[in-house]
């Protein structure tokens, strides 16, 4: 017996060429997929590339006019890419007032919006933000489980890094205000906050230099915050590091998309979202397995 095709909340059949669409825009575990996602990273970086070329100063004529040929040439390969991908998931508007959603939009009006309003064509320079996309393109198991890996990381090490903050704000208003009472106004210590200001930069050991110590006290404080910060810089490093160790992840996620709710990082065999407890049984060809 015959079947029609399977129908979402929406009346949308999860089957067809939708979901083959869906597949190779959303999914990079297939062939398909992976070359969508490589010609997209080329696009983008072209047409970033562009916007930067198109910055500089003294630009003749015809390599201006190029580049404006360009700009409406890649507008138009996002504007077809970003339609698609509303066409093909399941909840549109969820998509579009998603992150990535809102960075493929910024994408797209400041061109358009430059043929109304020619005054701010400026606007243009918005797109640089389609470089946020690569991160979310580069989403091949072995970025994505590091990726994912350093997440829980930092989230399970959040309160002692926290707390390690909390301390360092304490050596700095400390500090910075016995430098304020040593060196005074007169070099250069004219309040508390720029004090503060000096003793971040001094421990962090970024050392500016707009603002140095002139007495050989404030010379001395100045040396053991230089020192102090050597040890700072190492403490979240290594308890994130301590974390990740600790963590021992079993097995990568890949890049398996939930159509419902386009969480990301579902594997192979996984039959439902771990997010929003949807069906993944259409999510990818390669998971319809019979059962």
């Amino acid at each position: 017996m015959t079947q029609s095709a399977p129908q979402d909340q929406n009346g949308w059949p999860q089957a067809g060429w939708r979901l083959r669409l869906y597949n190779i825009i959303f999914e990079s575990d297939t062939r398909a997929g992976r070359q969508f996602d490589l010609w997209l990273i080329a696009v983008i970086l072209l047409s970033v590339l562009v916007v930067v070329l198109d910055s500089l100063p003294g630009l003749p004529a015809h390599y201006q006019s190029l580049f404006d040929r360009l700009e409406w040439l890649f507008t138009a390969l996002f504007t077809l890419e970003y339609l698609a991908r509303l066409v093909c998931v399941r909840h549109p508007w969820r998509y579009a007032t998603s992150f990535y959603g809102i960075i493929d939009l910024l994408a797209l009006l400041p061109t358009y919006l430059a043929l109304l309003v020619p005054e701010i064509h400026v606007l243009i320079d918005v797109r640089v933000l389609r470089l946020l996309r690569v991160f979310r393109i580069f989403k091949l198991t072995a970025y994505f489980s590091e990726y994912q890996a350093l997440g829980q990381a930092l989230s399970a090490s959040r309160r002692k890094i926290l707390v390690f903050i909390s301390v360092v704000l304490m050596i700095v208003l400390v500090m910075g205000t016995v430098m304020y009472v040593v060196e005074g106004p007169v070099n250069g210590f004219t309040s508390i906050p720029t004090a503060v200001y000096w003793a971040i930069t001094t421990m962090t050991t970024v050392g500016f230099g707009d603002i140095t110590p002139k007495t050989e006290l404030g010379r001395l404080i100045s040396s053991a915050m230089m020192l102090l910060g050597w040890g700072t810089l190492a403490v979240p490093t290594g308890i994130v590091t301590a974390e990740m160790t600790a963590q021992r992840m079993t097995r990568g996620a890949v890049t398996r998309t939930c159509p419902e709710c386009l969480s990301e990082g579902h594997s192979l065999e996984a039959r439902y979202c771990l997010h929003c407890g949807a069906s993944l049984a259409t999510a990818s060809p390669g998971t319809n397995a019979q059962h």
